[in-house]
């Protein structure tokens, strides 16, 4: 297929552009604008694959440059966003001009070139603190962050265009991905770099909290069972392992898995308000198992452990930990 790739430099972006390449498919990666001609995370990727991709610099708040990226593409992946939520408390226009209008120029442009399909990106977050667990897709949506509110915004938009213009449309809702090149401003991220820079005392924010983590490799199998299969239009479907387990914990089996002591503590710069914080996330995945034949390969907790470990291995490559700020609070 010839696909739009939106967010193609960030971590997950950047992993399902290797994919969608290997695949086979015709990849036009949107890449956020900047200077130095930078793109992200796909500068370090294998050259053979980079060649076959047709990188575009921009920025989803240019709707004209959407609609000329759309262009004899037969779908997109829309991935493109400001995900950092602390970040979001205090720049919430920009969660809003990104996440929401960027989305709209996106669904805007695919109404008027005839997409055929349109994989939009959501997140766990809009569930908020679970009312019930597992957490499936009729779980009642709380924002309780500017970021969760943006993309519950982006979500209902794309839900609308399908109702309202028979639009392609279909919404993936990853659950806590993981893995290598992810961003300091994720909890693992930051303890595994902590700890690979020598660190024995790990500053973290609150402990209690429970995730349901997912490796990279089985979110990006999730798109792909997305984009090739003709199920799932108007749809929301979550992609979570189905295995919660707490941030303490997590911090354990990081330790656990690089071979080392160590010890946490909660930085009250790190805690999120406490109306904000999350507390507990618990996928249900029954549907995309119905609708795309997925099934994570990293499950419970042997295969929670396989992904920090090859996480934990990619961060103590000294050429990759060498980007990360590991003295410092990266929100």
């Amino acid at each position: 297929m010839k696909v739009l790739l939106t967010g193609a430099d960030g971590f997950i972006g950047s992993h399902l552009a290797e994919q969608l390449v290997r695949d086979g498919h015709d990849v036009r990666a949107l890449v956020l604008y900047n200077s130095f001609d930078s793109r992200g995370w796909l500068d370090g990727i294998d050259p053979e694959v980079a060649s076959e991709i047709d990188f575009l610099p921009g920025d989803v708040r240019d709707p004209a440059l959407m609609m000329s990226a759309m262009r004899d593409r037969d779908a997109v992946l829309h991935l493109a966003a400001l995900i950092a939520i602390p970040y979001s408390y205090a720049a919430p226009d920009l969660y809003v001009q990104t996440n929401v209008q960027g989305t709209l120029n996106l669904l805007n442009a695919a109404r008027a070139t005839g997409i055929s399909r349109f994989i939009h990106t959501s997140t766990s977050e809009v569930y908020g603190t679970a009312r019930y667990v597992p957490m499936d897709e009729s779980h009642p949506l709380q924002g309780q962050s500017p970021y969760s509110a943006s993309k519950i915004a982006a979500d209902q938009m794309v839900y609308a265009f399908h109702s309202s213009f028979d639009l392609p449309a279909l919404t993936i809702r990853p659950f806590n991905t993981f893995g290598p090149r992810q961003s300091a401003r994720a909890v693992i991220p930051t303890i595994i770099s902590q700890l690979a820079a020598g660190r024995r005392e790990i500053q973290l924010g609150a402990l209690t909290p429970t995730r349901d983590f997912t490796f990279v490799p089985d979110t990006v199998a999730g798109f792909t069972a997305a984009l090739t299969s003709t199920a799932g239009v108007g749809e929301v479907v979550n992609l979570g392992v189905g295995f919660e387990v707490s941030i303490g914990t997590t911090f354990e089996l990081i330790a656990e898995v690089m071979g080392v002591d160590a010890s946490a503590t909660e930085d009250p710069r790190r805690l999120r308000p406490a109306g904000s914080e999350v507390e507990r996330l618990f996928s249900d995945n029954s549907k995309a198992k119905e609708l795309f034949g997925w099934r994570p390969r990293f499950d419970g907790v042997d295969g929670f452990r396989e992904g920090l470990r090859a996480t934990a291995e990619w961060f103590t490559d000294p050429a990759n930990l060498a980007r990360y700020r590991t003295d410092a609070y990266v929100v």
